[in-house]
């Protein structure tokens, strides 16, 4: 069950599942989700021994959406109130997507706050400017649902869709239902986002997953990831796009997993 807690000036909702004194593992959803795109993981982690904490991020499921500038060093800033307000030291960060744009700061700007880091399916800089402009406008005109689409058509690749229509409907539903404001405001953070140059300061144990046919955070961008990082782990998934999760739930599992083991 979730709940809702204030944090960095917003009320933000998390849930915890799995054994209370377990080491967290906390997961960041992506853009234009909620924190359930990580259903597929909760009893593999829990399964483990791990805590896991979920959370929705500024402008998305349960949490606040002002209409106010964002910036992915607010979103992380949003991870490190949580923590504070539940008086949690460190965890394990899993960041999907927008959620790895967070887990790269972290790194970065809190490195006492994390034990490791999972950087799935995401960059450190997210072209172009025009295409994030387009999909704010499409949001502003149409709504999230104007959005669904498209985004399906690259969370997921072709074969997916044509065997998994209960499952893609149900993705579909979680876009349509995502908060037009927190939509835009989220955007417009990633369209300015530039962080590769913050690479070489990530000192925490880290490992890069993506899917071998992402078209949104393609391989080149992990390559990316993984070349800035020292240390890290690059694993590519075959035969998925940007949501492995949950089209290569298994797979993506026991990866996961044999990361967090090893730490």
């Amino acid at each position: 069950m979730s709940s809702t807690i204030k944090a960095n000036g917003i009320s933000i909702n998390y849930r915890f599942d799995g054994p209370e004194d377990g080491p967290i593992v906390m997961l960041s959803n992506s853009l234009i989700s909620n924190y359930t795109m990580w259903d597929d993981q909760v009893e593999t982690i829990t399964g483990a021994g791990f805590r896991l904490l979920r959370y929705d991020q500024r402008g998305h499921g349960g949490t606040d959406a002002p209409d106010t500038p964002y910036s992915i060093s607010l979103l992380t800033d949003d991870v490190v109130g949580l923590l504070d307000a539940l008086n949690i030291e460190q965890v394990h960060f899993v960041g999907l997507s927008m959620g790895g744009f967070s887990a790269q700061l972290l790194g970065v700007n809190y490195p006492d706050r994390v034990l490791s880091l999972a950087l799935c399916d995401t960059a450190c800089v997210m072209p172009t400017e025009k295409l994030w402009n387009d999909r704010i406008a499409d949001a502003r005109s149409g709504g999230t649902e104007a959005l669904a689409d498209a985004t399906l058509g690259r969370w997921f690749t072709a074969p997916y869709h044509d065997s998994n229509p209960e499952e893609i409907n149900l993705v579909r539903t979680m876009i349509n239902a995502s908060n037009v404001t927190g939509y835009i405001r989220c955007a417009e953070a990633i369209r300015d986002m530039r962080q590769c140059d913050l690479l070489d300061q990530i000192k925490t144990p880290t490992i890069v997953i993506v899917g071998e046919s992402d078209p949104a955070c393609p391989v080149s961008s992990a390559k990316v990831l993984h070349e800035g990082i020292d240390g890290s782990e690059l694993v590519i998934i075959k035969e998925s796009a940007h949501l492995p999760n949950i089209q290569k739930r298994d797979e993506f599992n026991s990866i996961l997993i044999g990361f967090l083991n090893k730490q």
